[in-house]
This record gives C-alpha cells, sequence and structure tokens, in this order.
C-alpha cells in the first residue's frame, strides 16, 4: 500500500471495520499533526450519516473536517474566511454529488426515507455479504480522491 495515497488509506481503513468518516479523516489527519486517536474520536459520530440517520455521508462529512483543516477560520468575525471555507466545501460536495448522485447516506445506500429512524444506533456487522452489498468503500476512496486532487500534500 502506498503510504502517501491517502485514497487507499482511506478505503483501507474502511475495510479495517472504521467508519466512512473515520475512513476519510483518518488518511488526511496526519498532515495536520492530529494523532490517530484523536482523528478517530473526532470523526466517530459522523459515522452512518451522523450516528446511523443515514443523513449527510459519513465520506462527505470526512471531506468538511478535512476541508475545515485545510481552510477554516480562526477568528469567529472573518467573515471572509468563512465564506471561503463554505465555498470550499460546496464545491467539494457537488464534486461528490455529481460522481456519486447524492451526498446523503440513505440515499447512495438505497434506503427508504425512514430507514435511520428505523434501523437502531448499533452498527452493522462486517461480514463478506456487507461488503458486497454496500458502495461505501468506493464512497470513502472518491470522497479521499476529491480532497487528494484540492489539497495536495505540500512537498509532496
Amino acid at each position: 500500500m502506498d503510504e502517501r495515497n491517502c485514497a487507499e488509506r482511506a478505503a483501507n481503513y474502511f475495510l479495517e471495520g472504521y467508519n466512512c468518516c473515520q475512513s476519510v479523516f483518518l488518511a488526511f489527519s496526519d498532515r495536520y499533526g492530529i494523532d490517530r486517536e484523536t482523528a478517530l474520536k473526532l470523526s466517530c459520530s459522523f459515522g452512518g450519516g451522523m450516528g446511523r440517520m443515514r443523513q449527510v455521508c459519513g465520506a462527505v462529512s470526512g471531506m468538511a473536517l478535512v476541508c475545515g483543516m485545510e481552510t477554516g477560520n480562526t477568528d469567529g468575525k472573518d467573515k471572509q474566511k468563512k465564506t471561503e471555507n463554505y465555498g470550499k466545501m460546496r464545491r467539494l460536495a457537488e464534486a461528490f454529488r455529481e460522481k456519486n448522485g447524492s451526498i446523503v447516506c440513505g440515499e447512495l445506500l438505497g434506503l427508504s426515507g425512514q430507514a435511520g429512524n428505523t434501523e437502531g444506533a448499533a452498527p452493522s456487522d462486517r461480514t463478506a455479504e456487507y461488503y458486497k452489498k454496500r458502495p461505501c468503500k468506493e464512497l470513502v476512496r472518491c470522497a479521499a480522491e476529491i480532497l487528494e486532487r484540492e489539497f495536495p500534500e505540500k512537498g509532496a
């Protein structure tokens, strides 16, 4: 595995059992000096479309975390920086939507609108059947590829 390829790392993290957001964010976290445990905890709740409610795809949420690290504001009054960040995030989400048809977890999984309310919070077991029916590994890879294009590693 090419350790410099964030898309491959993200896909492999998903196969290790991390959720979509964790997989994307962890693949980039070393760029920001964020240790593995902190990265995983920060991104955990965004899995399954936010706590398995099937809302915004966790891979897109991972993109948002990386986007914030790259372009986020630190001064609450800095409207220009905030606007630039929001604009960048919209472009990232649109690139993901163009490639995958949606940024909503439930839609990407082909679930009905109420699925997140009836599935419960417990994550599905990661079986061979789970991986066959879920597009998540490729969605995670796609999100990381978009981020790699938008934010190439400095000095790479």
